[in-house]
């Protein structure tokens, strides 16, 4: 396919996007993460969505097309400004991965407790329309998402103070706040928990691998 029909094809995508964004994210937003039954699955997946009512903020992980040749992946961060909810930024990707069968930690696929996909990220769009100030670079906090793949024995994760339900199929999209510094931020500690309780893993701010990656590695180089 040429560049210009590929920047077609997307303009496209982002034209239904802002038809069909505000009325999935009415459903984020009320704790209806599930696929709306108005929405064929084969033409536009939600896989996942996360809201952190008290920070105001949200995600949205959707798939166009999935499976095809056409297909895109989208995460939408939104932002609650005043008394609305809006989409305030996010990116697309031209693939069509979509959850598959959820494997257990350490099966080809599927390496670690908790396994990092995409993100996004932005200065607070709120933060901005509140304070127009020119410093507002400066203070204004970082909204960031991560799309998350997560092995079969975690029952959910604590992504800082707050806990996130983990989907059957394991995977999802999660939705932070902190102060920018130098316009990125830091994300919270993850914790991986099983149904017991009981901690699995974890993985911190500036981590690539979850704890439980890096036992496996420290136990192989110690054979």
């Amino acid at each position: 396919m040429s560049i210009r029909a590929e920047l077609r094809r997307m303009r496209r995508v982002d034209r239904w996007m802002e038809i069909i964004l505000p009325r999935v994210v009415r459903r984020v937003v009320n704790g209806e993460v599930s696929q709306p039954s108005w929405l064929p699955r084969g033409w536009l997946t939600l896989v996942s969505g996360d809201v952190d009512l008290d920070a105001g903020i949200g995600a949205v992980w959707l798939v166009w097309r999935p499976g095809s040749a056409k297909a895109v992946t989208h995460t939408a961060l939104i932002e609650r400004c005043g008394e609305k909810w809006q989409y305030t930024g996010g990116g697309s990707a031209s693939d069509g991965d979509v959850p598959a069968e959820r494997l257990a930690a350490g099966r080809p696929g599927q390496v670690g407790m908790i396994e990092f996909g995409g993100g996004a990220g932005a200065l607070s769009y709120a933060y901005r329309l509140q304070h127009r100030h020119p410093v507002f670079i400066e203070t204004a906090p970082w909204v960031g998402s991560n799309e998350l793949q997560v092995a079969a024995e975690v029952d959910h994760l604590l992504l800082g103070g707050r806990r996130i339900d983990v989907p059957q199929h394991g995977r999802l999209i999660v939705v932070w706040k902190s102060p920018s510094r130098g316009h990125v931020g830091i994300r919270p500690l993850i914790v991986a928990v099983g149904g017991d309780g009981s901690e699995l893993s974890r993985i911190g701010p500036h981590d690539s691998m979850d704890s439980y990656t890096w036992a496996r590695l420290r136990g192989q180089e110690e054979q």
